[in-house]
């Protein structure tokens, strides 16, 4: 197994948070009205949460392949907003010692933390 996770990467710009609220019906007016959310104790739009938790997913998948996704377990918190024309990207590692648990993170363009978590994955049970 790779002990580091093929990193998944993003740029967030208003347009790709406006189509991510058509997809998810998340019109959520701090991710897609300018002026209310300058009023907003965000200071400014934000981009949708699970947006950037899509780019861990994407990470374990292009690594540890489809088939495993379903046996992970994602234990993650929101550390910082995504903002408007921030560029994330989500990876992981391999936790040393451990042969399932991987340290999971969401960073931005200046290396700061979006997401932090774990991602364990689940022994595989026969059918």
């Amino acid at each position: 197994m790779n002990t580091i996770l093929k990193p998944s990467s993003k740029h967030v710009d208003f347009q790709s948070i406006l189509n991510y609220a058509d997809v998810t019906n998340d019109y959520n007016p701090v991710h897609v009205d300018k002026e209310f959310a300058s009023k907003s104790p965000m200071g400014g739009v934000i981009a949708h949460g699970t947006m950037s938790v899509a780019l861990i997913w994407q990470a374990l998948k292009n690594s540890l392949g489809m088939q495993a996704l379903d046996r992970v377990h994602l234990d993650i918190r929101f550390v910082r907003p995504v903002r408007i024309d921030d560029t994330v990207t989500g990876g992981g590692k391999l936790q040393e010692g451990s042969g399932n648990i991987f340290d999971v993170w969401v960073k931005n363009q200046n290396d700061q933390d979006v997401i932090l978590g774990t991602a364990t994955l689940r022994a595989c049970h026969p059918a």
